[in-house]
């Protein structure tokens, strides 16, 4: 699986961003899919996950009700609308996909390469 993530870009505080993740497979849609950020200075973790039909989501405490993760299996798709958004969510965010939520929450199997998103205060 090939994922290549775009959208990121400088915001000031309380604004929005979309990102983006293209996948390339046919098999898309069996998969789970998710959002990670690294930060500056810090270890990538986690930020958002769904499932493979778009059933079930789920998302770090810091960016709960904040952030919202789609997808669209006809585009091979997934998203991250981002909105509220705030100096600490700066950072590298990779797309990744695995098969299922569980498993892409601790160790996915795929990495896209990153999109930078710079929040400035």
């Amino acid at each position: 699986v090939q994922l290549q993530a775009s959208g990121g870009g400088l915001v000031q505080a309380g604004g929005s961003l979309r990102l983006s993740c293209a996948a390339s497979t046919r098999t898309f849609r069996v998969y789970s899919l998710g959002w990670f950020r690294q930060s500056p200075g810090k270890e990538r973790k986690f930020v958002a996950a769904i499932s493979w039909n778009g059933g079930n989501t789920d998302y770090a405490d810091s960016v709960e009700g904040r952030f919202a993760i789609s997808r669209d299996n006809s585009e091979n798709a997934v998203y991250l609308q981002m909105n509220s958004l705030k100096p600490e969510d700066t950072g590298v965010y990779y797309c990744a996909a695995a098969g299922t939520t569980a498993v892409l929450k601790t160790a996915p199997g795929y990495w896209g390469q990153g999109t930078q998103v710079t929040v400035s205060s």
